[in-house]
């Protein structure tokens, strides 16, 4: 991941929400929640399925594909974006912590 670039993209007091009530604030932690969960993974692939607009607000509804290894898992996730100044300022996610939960269990668990 080129975490460098992306946060090009945030207001550098951004707010982050990975749910579940898991808060950062700027680009360190953004960087600090995202940088460990993607560590082991190779590749990814975003799929955007719907996207709503209205004045400075984004939700995406996207299914996000992880590859560790031979393995791939997939996590549907909602996100929730504000933007100030052309930047996202919050940043909230949706999803089912207990779908990472099993497909982390079995991905390392077929490792071992």
């Amino acid at each position: 991941m080129h975490f460098d670039e992306g946060l090009e993209y945030c207001a550098e007091d951004i707010e982050y929400i990975n749910s579940p009530n898991t808060v950062s604030n700027g680009h360190a932690g953004v960087r600090g929640v995202l940088e460990p969960f993607f560590a082991p993974i190779e590749e990814n692939e975003f799929i955007l399925k719907r996207q709503l607009q209205d004045g400075n607000m984004v939700v995406l509804e996207r299914l996000d594909r992880h590859r560790v290894g031979q393995e791939w898992f997939e996590l549907p996730v909602t996100g929730v974006y504000e933007l100030r100044d052309g930047k996202i300022a919050y940043w909230r996610e949706y999803f089912d912590l207990e779908t990472v939960k099993n497909d982390m269990e079995r991905i390392f668990g077929a490792a071992s």
